[in-house]
């Protein structure tokens, strides 16, 4: 998946492939080994480490009824329909799906956060300020809120409050209030007006540096739209609990804020807790994980050169050392 504004013509290169591919490997060369990739998306990851390990059993997530049918297709063509299970799912429900599957414990486990090429590269769907579209960026088009939701009917504090929290922008509070004034002549409907009035609220010195003024906008409407942090904060205790001992989990995060969730869940997992004061470490307090990445992993300059898209990932990984107790 990927965060940033599309740069050419719509092609899916899957990011941190290699890496990805090497931190689970050890946790899928075991016979019968199940690996959940909780954003599907185009399948880029899935089908290489489908190829890669022969007999490996693919759970795939995704809400989005256009990728789960294009993966199935990318799948279906690489001749391992039989091995893959695809599941319209968003990631926080991955027990409801492992329990319904039959499934106790899985061998590996990836997050791959952000929004797809898919959707950013379809202009219909809303994620992208480039081009005129309805002002939508669900996710799952049969989620409940829009963007234009959002931006027509949250108050001016709210709104200040998304922009600024989600979107880490600094005149947050200035473009809640052109919003507010401006959707009171007329409801905002499609990307264009939306992005142009965001242009025209922030200063023309800053408008010259750091990208297009929207994308910090864009993100963060996108971010309340889909729940991003809020399911991503249920879902990695979820997919480390259902991890069996050597299994490993990977997510790969496009900005701040993703990444510090990712960054704080696993380290809490990788401490040990016992109280202080005791005389010695006491097993029932062990760590759950080992961190197998020294902090988050960026891609290499070779990869940047053919996926500009990737500038801002991260990847982070760890593996189960023991069940709770």
């Amino acid at each position: 998946m990927s965060s940033p504004e599309p740069t050419g013509p719509a092609l899916h290169v899957p990011v941190l492939l290699d890496r990805v591919t090497e931190l689970l490997a050890p946790a899928l060369r075991a016979p019968g080994a199940v690996f959940v990739d909780c954003t599907l998306g185009l399948a880029g990851h899935s089908l290489a480490l489908l190829a890669a390990h022969p007999r490996l059993r693919l759970i795939g997530l995704d809400r989005d009824p256009d990728a789960r049918a294009e993966a199935a297709a990318r799948i279906a063509a690489a001749g391992h329909t039989d091995r893959a299970t695809l599941v319209p799912a968003v990631f926080d429900e991955l027990p409801y799906v492992l329990d319904r599957l039959g499934v106790p414990e899985v061998q590996g486990v990836l997050f791959d956060l952000g929004v797809s090429s898919l959707q950013l590269d379809r202009p219909t769907r809303g994620f992208s300020y480039s081009t005129d579209a309805p002002l939508d960026m669900r996710m799952d088009p049969s989620g409940p809120r829009t963007a234009a939701d959002v931006v027509n009917t949250y108050t001016h504090g709210e709104l200040a409050r998304v922009l600024r929290v989600y979107g880490e922008e600094r005149f947050a509070g200035r473009i809640a209030s052109a919003i507010e004034r401006e959707r009171t002549r007329e409801p905002f409907t499609g990307t264009a007006r939306l992005a142009e009035l965001v242009r025209d609220a922030i200063p023309a010195a800053t408008r010259r540096t750091g990208g297009h003024p929207a994308k910090r906008t864009f993100q963060a409407l996108r971010i309340e739209v889909n729940d991003e942090l809020g399911v991503l904060t249920r879902a990695l205790p979820a997919a480390i609990e259902a991890l069996a001992v050597g299994g490993r989990i990977a997510v790969i995060s496009f900005h701040s804020l993703e990444d510090r969730i990712v960054k704080q869940t696993l380290a809490a997992e990788a401490t040990d807790r016992t109280p202080p004061g005791m005389p010695v470490p006491m097993p029932e307090h062990a760590p759950v994980l080992k961190l197998v990445t020294r902090g988050g992993e960026a891609p290499g300059e070779a990869e940047l050169t053919v996926n500009p898209r990737a500038a801002s990932a991260r990847v982070r990984a760890a593996e189960r050392v023991r069940r709770a107790s």
